[in-house]
């Protein structure tokens, strides 16, 4: 599977007179969060929330700043979430993905939204017992 790369809308939810920003954002399943790099901060004037310890795929520990609010919009879906400051590119992680009930075709190397609920975003759930 090669890599795939999509268009998403990154918009702080705080500052609705910032016009939402449209990005190439590089889709992987293999990291967690959403990754942006400085000048989208910068752009929409998100707050750093607080520094998150990551560790890179070389193995060295790293201390970035986490901002957010931060809502990810693509196509009929959306949600909201923090991001780790890294890179000078958006990556997009599982956690997002998952939230917006999107799904990767390798076949076409695309992300789509879940055939199986294309209306409205699923989730698997578990109900505690009352």
């Amino acid at each position: 599977m090669g890599l795939i790369h999509t268009r998403i809308e990154l918009i702080n939810p705080r500052d609705t007179s910032l016009k939402p920003m449209s990005v190439d954002a590089l889709v992987d399943t293999g990291a967690i969060t959403l990754c942006i790099p400085e000048h989208i901060v910068i752009q929409l004037k998100l707050s750093e929330l607080e520094k998150r310890e990551v560790t890179t795929a070389d193995g060295k520990k790293t201390l970035v700043p986490y901002v957010g609010p931060i809502q990810i919009r693509f196509e009929n879906r959306n949600c909201f979430t923090g991001a780790l400051v890294l890179g000078d590119s958006v990556l997009l992680g599982a956690i997002p993905l998952e939230d917006m009930d999107l799904v990767i075709n390798a076949r076409l190397q695309e992300m789509t939204v879940n055939p199986q609920s294309p209306n409205i975003p699923a989730a698997v759930v578990k109900r505690a017992s009352p």
